[in-house]
């Protein structure tokens, strides 16, 4: 085996061990990482679209926005950046981290180019990878639980406040 081949083995990401760790199922994982690539395509062509001005602010928050593209392909779709050799590194960099990390990392990536320039295509433009972000935060706050524990929980906090009422009354009443 040669060392470029080990090199990729070694960077590759382990799905079992990513998908252990974060609690995401199959289909959410999937669409965080769809929603990224869009993200991505939405940023690259507003901030094409941005640069063609001549405010220089714009021109910032547009490189920004390019940028931005680059990282969210970088990090969601490493396939799509074949030409460059650390992709698969970031890739799998990027999927040790947990829901929570990446969430303030693209909302704060996506949140900049909007306090650079407020316009409808800053706005718009990131509009999609600042959503990528909400989905792994909302992804880091875990399952909703279900009824039957929620209705335990409250039983044990009335007890509770039951007893804590009595025991009161009881102290009162000496």
């Amino acid at each position: 085996m040669s060392s470029q081949d080990e090199q990729f083995q070694a960077a590759a990401p382990d799905p079992a061990a990513s998908s252990a760790d974060d609690g995401m199922t199959w289909w959410y994982r999937w669409l965080c990482r769809i929603a990224g690539v869009i993200g991505g395509m939405s940023c690259a062509f507003a901030g094409l679209w941005n640069c063609v001005t001549i405010n220089p602010l714009n021109i910032a928050a547009g490189v920004w926005m390019m940028l931005n593209a680059f990282v969210l392909f970088l990090c969601e779709a490493p396939f799509c950046c074949q030409f460059i050799e650390f992709a698969n590194a970031v890739s799998a960099r990027a999927d040790k981290l947990r829901p929570w990390q990446k969430a303030a990392f693209y909302c704060g990536m996506a949140a900049f180019p909007v306090m650079l320039s407020l316009t409808l295509t800053t706005l718009f433009g990131n509009a999609i990878a600042f959503a990528t972000g909400v989905l792994y935060g909302l992804s880091a706050l875990g399952k909703k639980g279900d009824a039957i524990s929620y209705a335990r929980i409250h039983q044990q906090q009335k007890q509770t406040d039951e007893e804590k009422l009595t025991g009161s009354l009881e102290g009162q009443a000496l």
